[in-house]
């Protein structure tokens, strides 16, 4: 390849190739910004997978994924990643489509600002053999022939023999007898060290007969960002070129921008001011709207419309067409990744309040636990003391009230695997002592039974009081811990509370009463004398089990019961104590990872995805909207100043709080804050959030803010003292604020309003209890004047150690006595005895109640006066 020499030069560009220049550099700063933000959330994704991995020598490879929960769905989408991916990775490139070469080589030279392509005769479409040309930017001019997006090929140009002004006609087109088809495909390659080419590639498109526009699109609309021009030489399009529209419209949705090049002065609409016959064509092939005749502007209906301008001068129009347009595509780019920003910050937010509750209520669950445990124990240890002699009454009753059918079913009971002679003889001496133990265990089971029952229905309440509750706790406390010793710790847990709690296992079992009742019936057998054995009749059979009933000892079977009562209660208390401790033990670990799982998620993790969410909003919002214009100052706080802004994003009027935070901490803190206020539903009591804006010039360039409009009211919080209509409040920004679970610990805020635990680092929502107080300090006092306390301080510094020593506030002589102990309930030194605030809600409401009330007297008193 040579150099092309011209005999001449581009030249500094003209007003309108400086005003479409504009658009593209509009463009590419913005998308420098979302490429930034899109790197940097794809590093962050890359280390959140690394922390969490769990791969050997990972920071946090102990971390199990039970204890991660939803963190595993902190993932970039593949889908949303290849899309942002693309978007950032494609240039700005001007599709030059039209009728015919001639109306396409006007729109290309107007363009650059130059006579680059020969304009002659109007050619046909059908049959013309001009080649696809790509303009791109470089250092010198050179032209080339090259397949797209492959390779250059090695051909003599006439561009390459001499000196030339206008790519000459020759290398525009295919030869005739062109045979390879590489050469007959290739495209020619046009560089110039034109200013506008540095920030757009243009793509002049050839005839149909060449090639179809819609191939054209096809090669390209994957990898550059398109403005598509379509450039129309005569009246109205023909049925090709509507058949080429047609096909474009089903295959892309692309934006169009239509331009004719009818020279200055022809007629192109009708005299009384109706559309032109070839807007209506455009409208039946649906590329513009019924009854909307273009005045020869880009329209501001949908972000990016089809646009028809029917005076070539008019080209200049491009430039905004161009801004919408490529704008669309940074809307839509920064709107995907500020919605994977958003979901994985309230996956992180949401976790971290799982996680806070956890380090919360786990040891609560645990002393809990010990504490019903030990309840549990002393109650039915004072039963095992005082049962002994209800259980003496209750088996001499029982014995009583069965007697008589435990002697009937004696003497009429079948024996087993004993066969009794019917003649009345007598049997052996083994024989006999079979027969004995199993009247014995019919005595048994049958006492056995009766006791049980009894005993049970003694303790049922203690299981429904203790047991359940009990349970549900263990049964938390082991779904919590998943380590594998964790297992065996929960079924030792449930074996002990069977053992101690379900005080039918022990009866039902037989075990003790068995026990007891057969020693008994030993010493009856041994005392049972008989010079032969007897006949094994009815009367012998009632005869032993009488004797059997009568032996028994109710004190000592009713002692024998409490006392292994006792040593089985003691003995599982103990066991429950050590399994307790060991779960404990198990807890402790666990919990210590989560609170540094916690810990990272609070000060690192979110904070950071937060402020990239902030960012990617931001340019959402600008992109859409525009950056605000700042008018008068309304008013000053501790990190911003709030100015008057007359319309924004079709919201007026507004306010525009302007942040300058001076650290990452600060920058962290308000990208949570303005998270949170975006997440808040719509309330009449909650000034609405428009939008954001990062002003990277803020203060000529020396500083970054972050502005965020609201909506702005009639009045602020200390004209409202001298009270509105309605005594209505709105809350006008959250401030630093933030859910207890994401607390940072650090000390931000109005001196006055803070409570002096904030400076210790541990605090909790009590401190809005505190805030409120001295609110309403103000609000009873009906004037802006600080408390003299704080009135007295010399300095900034002052006034903090003032606030830090915990110095209230004065009471005034309006006050009356029930408004003034809520502030001083409020504003207690002991944060725990501070009133929740629905506590507070119905004292006020009552406060109200009583004031109107006695206006309402006065008004009576003065009215019948």
């Amino acid at each position: 390849m040579e150099e092309g020499r011209r005999n001449g030069s581009s030249g500094p560009p003209g007003a309108f190739q400086r005003e479409l220049g504009r658009a593209f550099s509009y463009y590419n700063k913005h998308l420098a910004r979302l490429q930034r933000n899109l790197r940097d959330t794809e590093r962050f994704f890359r280390d959140i997978k690394h922390t969490y991995s769990g791969g050997p020598g990972g920071p946090d490879a102990d971390i199990k994924a039970a204890d991660l929960g939803q963190l595993h769905c902190i993932t970039f989408p593949r889908q949303e990643e290849d899309y942002l991916k693309l978007t950032v990775r494609c240039r700005p490139c001007i599709f030059v489509l039209g009728q015919n070469c001639s109306a396409r080589c006007r729109v290309l030279n107007a363009l650059l600002g130059d006579q680059l392509l020969p304009i002659g005769k109007d050619c046909d479409p059908e049959t013309c053999k001009r080649r696809r040309i790509r303009f791109r930017y470089g250092k010198q001019t050179l032209v080339s022939l090259a397949l797209p997006e492959q390779y250059e090929l090695v051909h003599q140009l006439a561009a390459h023999q001499g000196k030339w002004d206008t790519i000459p006609e020759e290398d525009l087109e295919v030869p005739e007898d062109e045979e390879d088809p590489a050469h007959r495909l290739a495209e020619l390659e046009v560089t110039l060290p034109h200013q506008f080419l540095q920030d757009v590639d243009i793509v002049v498109s050839p005839c149909r007969g060449s090639q179809p526009a819609a191939t054209t699109l096809e090669d390209y609309v994957d990898h550059v960002q398109s403005v598509v021009v379509y450039a129309i030489s005569g009246d109205l399009l023909n049925s090709q070129d509507e058949e080429e529209l047609a096909d474009i419209k089903t295959k892309y949705t692309l934006p169009v921008f239509f331009i004719k090049t009818t020279p200055k002065g022809k007629l192109i609409s009708g005299s009384d001011g109706s559309c032109s016959a070839l807007h209506e064509q455009l409208t039946e092939l649906g590329y513009l709207k019924k009854g909307l005749c273009s005045c020869g502007a880009a329209g501001s209906g949908s972000p990016a419309p089809n646009v028809l301008v029917e005076q070539f001068e008019k080209l200049r129009q491009l430039g905004s067409f161009s801004r919408q347009v490529l704008q669309m595509h940074l809307v839509d780019a920064a709107m995907v990744l500020n919605m994977v920003h958003s979901r994985c910050l309230d996956i992180f937010i949401n976790k971290a309040f799982d996680m806070r509750r956890d380090l919360q209520i786990t040891p609560r669950r645990l002393e809990y636990t010990r504490q019903k445990e030990s309840e549990l124990y002393e109650s039915l240890m004072r039963i095992s003391d005082r049962k002994q002699e209800e259980l003496k009454d209750m088996i001499v009753e029982t014995l009583n009230s069965m007697r008589e059918q435990l002697l009937e079913d004696a003497a009429n009971m079948e024996f087993k695997d004993i066969s009794i002679p019917q003649n009345g003889e007598p049997l052996g001496a083994q024989e006999v002592k079979n027969c004995i133990f199993q009247i014995k265990e019919l005595i048994i089971s049958r006492l056995n039974q009766a006791v049980v029952s009894k005993l049970i229905s003694s303790v049922d309440y203690l299981r429904e009081s203790f047991v359940g509750t009990l349970e549900r706790c263990l049964r938390s406390l082991e779904m919590s811990q998943r380590e594998s010793s964790s297992h065996i710790t929960s079924n030792h847990l449930k074996q002990i509370l069977n053992a101690a709690y379900h005080v039918e296992v022990t009866f039902n079992s037989g075990s003790t009463v068995t026990r007891m009742v057969w020693e008994q019936i030993v010493q009856i057998i041994q005392r049972i004398t008989w010079v032969s054995p007897p006949a094994i009749t009815p009367e012998w059979k009632r005869k032993v089990a009488q004797d059997a009933i009568e032996s028994l000892s109710a004190s000592k079977l009713a002692k024998s019961i409490c006392s292994q009562f006792y040593k089985r209660l003691k003995s599982s208390h103990e066991a429950f104590a050590a399994s307790l401790k060991q779960l404990e033990v198990g807890h402790s670990g666990r919990l210590e990872k989560t609170e540094d799982l916690w810990l990272k998620v609070r000060k690192d993790h979110a904070p950071r995805l937060a402020k990239l969410s902030l960012e990617s909003r931001s340019l959402q919002d600008v992109l859409l909207h525009g950056k605000p214009k700042l008018g008068r100052e309304l008013g000053r706080g501790q990190y911003g100043v709030v100015y008057m802004c007359d319309s924004w994003g079709g919201h007026f009027p507004c306010a525009l709080k302007s942040v300058v935070p001076p650290d990452e901490k600060h920058w962290n803190d308000l990208a949570l804050e303005f998270h949170y206020m975006r997440s808040l539903p719509k309330h009449e009591r909650l000034v609405d959030l428009h939008g954001s804006v990062i002003d990277y010039s803020y203060g000529g360039g020396s500083s970054t803010a972050v502005l965020l409009i609201t909506e702005r009211l009639h009045r602020d919080l200390y004209a409202g003292l001298k009270l509105d209509k309605k005594n209505r409040a709105k809350i006008t920004d959250l401030g630093f604020c933030k859910p207890e679970a994401m607390m940072s610990g650090s000390i931000v805020g109005t001196p006055i309003h803070m409570a002096p635990e904030l400076f210790s680092g541990k605090y909790d929502n009590s401190v809005d209890v505190y805030a409120f107080g001295i609110l309403f300090w103000y609000i009873c006092s009906g004037s802006i004047k600080l408390p003299e306390a704080f009135e007295r301080c010399s300095s900034k510094d002052h006034l903090w150690n003032n606030v830090r020593k915990g110095v209230r506030p004065e009471r005034l002589p309006i006050f009356d006595e029930e408004s003034w102990k809520l502030m001083e309930a409020c504003w207690n030194g002991d944060p725990s005895q501070r009133p929740l605030l629905g506590i507070v809600q119905p004292m006020l409401h009552g406060i109200m109640d009583r004031l109107c009330h006695r206006q309402e007297s006065n008004k009576t008193l003065e009215d019948s006066t």
